[in-house]
């Protein structure tokens, strides 16, 4: 009996355990959220450059995607918007959190154009040749009619 006492005790703690280190990943995960939004925010002005991934150089859409991730989170992404539709989780447009990656088509191909959501329907990207990292307003007509979908990429604190 006193094992099986000493075993539910142990197991409990464990479970209690368990729950701390989830609240804990939570709370990391929304820390991290919050770095890799207010990184994306810094670069606001940044020119865009083809196939650029820096800021001292220039962005194009994925190259400023996987700067941030790896900047904020330590996250590698491919620098292909296309490829990168296929990593994380997909999200329906009512589900969209800080921090999920937004897709659109913006040369008559799916997927050929990422950001990074804001909240609020805004998301901050990298846009076509001549401009600058800026925030757009996903209710606009333009993105709502070319919207491909989200992706939410995991994160650890």
């Amino acid at each position: 009996m006193r094992y099986i006492l000493l075993l539910s005790v142990l197991l409990l703690g464990a479970c209690a355990s368990t729950k701390d280190n989830v609240q804990t990943h939570d709370t990391d995960s929304t820390s991290t959220v919050k770095k890799l939004t207010s990184y994306a925010q810094s670069l606001i002005g940044a020119p865009y450059k083809y196939g650029g991934r820096s800021p001292d150089t220039g962005f194009d859409c994925s190259g400023f995607v996987d700067h941030v991730f790896q900047h904020s989170a330590n996250v590698a992404l491919p620098h292909n918007a296309q490829q990168i539709s296929r990593h994380g989780l997909s999200v329906k447009s009512s589900q969209l959190r800080e921090g999920d990656l937004v897709f659109y088509d913006t040369n008559n191909q799916a997927y050929s154009h990422v950001g990074i959501y804001l909240g609020g329907d805004r998301f901050i990207h990298a846009p076509s040749s001549g401009g600058r990292v800026r925030i757009e307003n996903m209710r606009e007509a333009y993105w709502k009619t070319h919207y491909n979908g989200a992706r939410r990429i995991t994160l650890r604190g």
